[in-house]
């Protein structure tokens, strides 16, 4: 779901030449598989195409190329940073809602995007929320880093 809501919301921002954006999960649960039948019901719900998705097992090897990688829940964070061949691959890992300029201290999911797989509508529902304000606001701080053109900033 982060995957298709951010390259939409880098679309939007006039960014998407500019970032190369990229999905895989730190298990091998699903590779191979499409998205949930229940994620993209609610990414069509919001107007968004999830129907290319095909889930992939992020490699250790991949992660020292990446000029940041998000992660979606403190779990995900810990085996990303476990796997980080280097302090300066590790140091490029952050949860995603850490760029949620409305993420308070204490927050009751810590930070993380809670795993709807399995649950309501509402819980894919939150997760949709939750990644659209962590995605923009990262998307925000992007299009104010130096070295992004004009022509590509909202």
């Amino acid at each position: 779901m982060a995957e298709v809501v951010l390259r939409e919301v880098l679309a939007r921002s006039g960014l998407a030449g500019a970032v190369n954006v990229e999905s895989a999960g730190t298990g091998d649960w699903h590779v191979g598989e499409p998205m949930f039948a229940e994620a993209r019901a609610e990414l069509a719900r919001r107007g968004y195409d999830g129907s290319a998705h095909q889930a992939r097992q992020i490699q250790p090897s991949w992660l020292h190329r990446y000029d940041l990688v998000v992660a979606m829940d403190r779990a995900n964070l810990a085996a990303l940073q476990r796997m980080a061949p280097d302090d300066d691959s590790a140091g490029r890992i952050r949860l995603l809602r850490t760029f949620d300029p409305a993420l308070q201290p204490g927050d009751r999911y810590q930070g993380g995007v809670p795993d709807p797989f399995g649950g309501e509508p509402e819980d894919y529902a939150l997760a949709f929320d939750l990644v659209l304000a962590a995605t923009t606001g990262l998307a925000e701080q992007l299009a104010a880093l130096p070295g992004v053109p004009a022509h590509e900033r909202t």
